[in-house]
């Protein structure tokens, strides 16, 4: 661990609209960190809310003042993947992961990401079964990581399940996806580097977003299509 990395792992919470499940989240992550007997801070970044997300982490925060807990606001909705990225350079931890403000993974499952640290440079989480999610959605996400294997080269189970970095990794990459692609485009240029990984599989559940907040929003497909035509570009300077 480097001098500057007072902290084992910086776990960041980006929040839209989460007031009925961020409390969940926050406890989940507390309990998954203490048994897996991991140094940590929670940074929780609120991407302008429209309901009482900010007020819920700032009551959490009072009530669980032994909690490493860092509130940030950001002054306009920035998006998932830069405020992934933000992140990053705002903690102090040697590890680094995204934590979805949904309550969607259970203390288990969190501890299961933890406790395999180190084991290599990136900890890439798959789920078996995804309770909540409707079989559309389930279609387009295995479409999705077919694509991704294909373009790419590799054989990973899924590229959207938040995996476990080294910080430093994320503060080398500059997103240019604003949706949910970047994950896939961070995941295939660190392996395009030779970083090791290995597979954990995940119990999570699905919650339905509003309309506003849906995978199917134009920047959204926008950014998986910019994220296939990268992965096209890199595949081919491989090979040149």
């Amino acid at each position: 661990m480097t001098a500057q990395a007072e902290v084992e792992a910086t776990i960041v919470v980006p929040c839209f609209n989460e007031e009925h499940f961020l409390s969940q989240t926050l406890d989940c992550i507390r309990v998954a960190a203490v048994g897996a007997g991991m140094t940590y801070e929670v940074l929780v970044i609120d991407d302008q809310s429209r309901d009482r997300t900010f007020e819920v982490a700032q009551a959490y925060q009072s009530a669980h003042p032994e909690m490493p807990l860092i509130i940030r606001r950001n002054e306009r909705n920035r998006g998932l993947s830069r405020t992934f990225c933000d992140g990053a350079f705002i903690g102090r931890g040697h590890f680094f992961r995204l934590v979805c403000g949904d309550n969607s993974e259970s203390a288990e499952s969190l501890r299961k990401v933890f406790d395999l640290r180190g084991k290599a440079d990136i900890v890439v989480p798959f789920h078996p079964t995804v309770p909540g999610k409707s079989f559309v959605r389930r279609a387009i996400s295995k479409t999705y990581t077919r694509l991704i294997n294909v373009i790419s080269g590799y054989d990973l189970k899924y590229y959207n399940g938040c995996p476990l970095f080294y910080r430093y990794d994320v503060m080398r990459w500059g997103s240019y996806s604003f949706g949910f692609g970047f994950q896939a485009d961070l995941l295939t240029r660190l392996l395009d580097e030779g970083r090791t990984y290995i597979e954990v599989p995940l119990d999570v559940f699905h919650h339905e977003n509003d309309a506003g907040a849906s995978a199917f929003r134009i920047r959204n497909v926008l950014s998986v299509m910019h994220t296939l035509s990268e992965l096209i570009v890199r595949r081919m300077r491989r090979h040149v």
